[in-house]
């Protein structure tokens, strides 16, 4: 009888695994204002329009996720037949993104929603199976796209509507990481799952300030629980809070007694320039995905980085909840990844 594989739960929020749980590929495609900003050399394929070649922005989201998760397939030298699990979301109704992109990959799928904390939602589920031997190998991805965003929760971008500062800029792009046993590629150590948090923010123009508290009750439990301090890391990046919710997160860490400040940085805050006209930063399920499988994985792999802490942070309203002037729930999710190649 084969040994059964442990997973080490730490209180009720945080997973270690105890396998060689690696993050043994990566792949991202992004659309040409991503394709302008400084992290432009982490990226694999940036589309020069946003419609990628396709008719609809809807079609251009889903051939973003189909590049993504194809470039993963050619650098990890395997195929989809290779592959046991797809774990995958978007900010669409019903995940529609990844539905369609699974069926034309033709790969079993676990669809999963966490707002713009997908990234880290399924990298933490997909390690989980890996780590207890349901799957050999896993892909984690997730996508985003700034007119079908604004479309679906907003108002279409041909509508021209005003926003104030404190809006976001949905990042376009895809991110896909492969999870398995060994090889190459960063471990994947701790996960820890985020709870629901809600201030009580109806404003969905000022997402950083809903989703900031839920981050902090993330990072609170994984520092609780893992015993580590914001010092353990190199790094420590959240998903999307831009400029509003990034200096709020650092404040009330602070008031717990954790100083962030030489080692925090924000994704929304790195994929763009200031100059770009992307309003407080960042937003949205891509902009953790492409920061933490472009340049995050590459920092890991070349040595520059030791640990990093991936917070992807998610805003969990619907059209249906803000119509309704329900307020805005918000989850974080955040993985550990040591090492490299």
């Amino acid at each position: 009888m084969a040994s059964q594989k442990q997973v080490s739960r730490i209180n009720r929020q945080t997973w270690h695994f105890t396998e060689e749980v690696r993050l043994q590929a990566s792949a991202v495609a992004v659309g040409p204002k991503e394709g302008e900003g400084p992290l432009a050399a982490y990226f694999d394929k940036i589309h020069d329009d946003m419609y990628a070649g396709q008719q609809t922005w809807e079609d251009a989201e889903r051939q973003l996720l189909e590049d993504a998760i194809t470039s993963l397939l050619q650098k990890a030298g395997i195929t989809g037949q290779d592959v046991d699990l797809i774990l995958a979301g978007d900010l669409l109704n019903q995940n529609i993104t990844t539905s369609f992109t699974a069926e034309k990959l033709a790969i079993p799928l676990l669809g999963m929603y966490g707002a713009c904390s997908t990234s880290m939602l399924t990298l933490a589920n997909a390690a989980a199976l890996v780590n207890a031997g349901y799957a050999n190998k896993a892909i984690a991805a997730c996508s985003s796209h700034n007119a079908t965003a604004e479309r679906q929760y907003r108002y279409p971008t041909e509508y021209g509507g005003q926003k104030p500062p404190s809006a976001q800029w949905t990042v376009t792009g895809a991110g896909a990481g492969l999870v398995g046993i060994g090889g190459k590629g960063p471990r994947i150590t701790y996960a820890t799952i985020g709870k629901v948090v809600d201030m009580g923010i109806k404003d969905p123009f000022d997402m950083g300030s809903a989703m900031a508290p839920a981050a902090v009750s993330t990072f609170l439990a994984h520092f609780h629980d893992t015993g580590r301090t914001p010092d353990s890391y190199d790094l420590i990046v959240t998903g999307d809070l831009a400029s509003v919710g990034y200096p709020i997160t650092k404040e009330l860490l602070l008031q717990e007694g954790y100083d962030m400040d030489q080692v925090y940085n924000d994704c929304g805050l790195m994929v763009y320039t200031p100059d770009q006209d992307v309003f407080a930063g960042g937003s949205g399920c891509a902009s953790s995905a492409v920061v933490t499988y472009g340049y995050i994985l590459d920092q890991l792999n070349r040595g520059l980085l030791k640990k990093v802490l991936v917070c992807a942070t998610g805003a969990l309203l619907s059209p249906v909840s803000y119509q309704q002037g329900n307020s805005i729930p918000c989850i974080a999710h955040a993985v550990a990844l040591e090492g490299g190649i």
